[in-house]
């Protein structure tokens, strides 16, 4: 099984880097393979608490470098919730990459586990008669510190529902369990392995990129 690692990191700093640069990034450190992936981005907030600035990937197995390639930018500057990631925010930046695994059908919406499964909710609006569907990381269920069942409402507001909540369309959920292996990378890491690896520091725009 393909597991995340740092090369992968490496290439959507590298990506993200290129972007703002009008150039293309340097070759893949890591082997190729067909995966659904996800590419996040948080950035640091009175010098600690990472906060999310992107999060955006597929949940259909896709090609690991042009899925990364793509979804490194995808998620920093077109996640809606978000504006732009801007170069001058770089160096307060975190990205980690995750790929997905074990899919599995659950027979009920409360059947998997907080920290281990990722969840995928699939439900008929019933106000609308149209098919909703969203999706939590395995981290992000227990970063919040929610119960199973504030995540599953929560999951049914991000899908766009704005009804009432009942027991019964809790239990209309398709709901699909994954885990995911994750690898994350702080800028400064980053530069840390570019200066190493090439004996270079990253650069935008022909300037060294300050290292904090």
């Amino acid at each position: 099984m393909v597991s995340a690692n740092k090369e992968m990191v490496v290439y959507c700093f590298d990506t993200l880097v290129a972007h703002y640069n009008g150039d293309q990034p340097p070759a893949a450190a890591f082997e190729d393979g067909h995966h659904p992936l996800f590419v996040t981005w948080k950035k640091a907030v009175n010098g600690a608490e990472h906060r999310l600035r992107g999060c955006i990937g597929t949940l259909e197995a896709r090609a690991l470098i042009s899925g990364f390639k793509d979804y490194s930018l995808t998620s920093a500057l077109r996640d809606r919730r978000f504006p732009p990631i801007q170069a001058k925010e770089l160096s307060f930046l975190e990205c980690t990459v995750s790929i997905l695994t074990n899919y599995e059908n659950a027979p009920h919406y409360l059947d998997w586990e907080v920290g281990k499964h990722g969840i995928i909710i699939e439900f008929t609006d019933p106000d609308y008669n149209t098919r909703r569907s969203a999706t939590y990381l395995p981290e992000v269920v227990a970063h919040e510190g929610w119960t199973t069942i504030e995540a599953i409402d929560s999951l049914i507001r991000k899908a766009g529902y704005n009804g009432a909540i009942t027991e019964s369309l809790r239990k209309s959920i398709q709901l699909t369990r994954y885990q995911s292996s994750s690898f994350a990378m702080n800028y400064n890491d980053y530069v840390t392995y570019v200066k190493t690896t090439r004996d270079c520091a990253p650069t935008i725009d022909g300037a060294r990129s300050a290292v904090r």
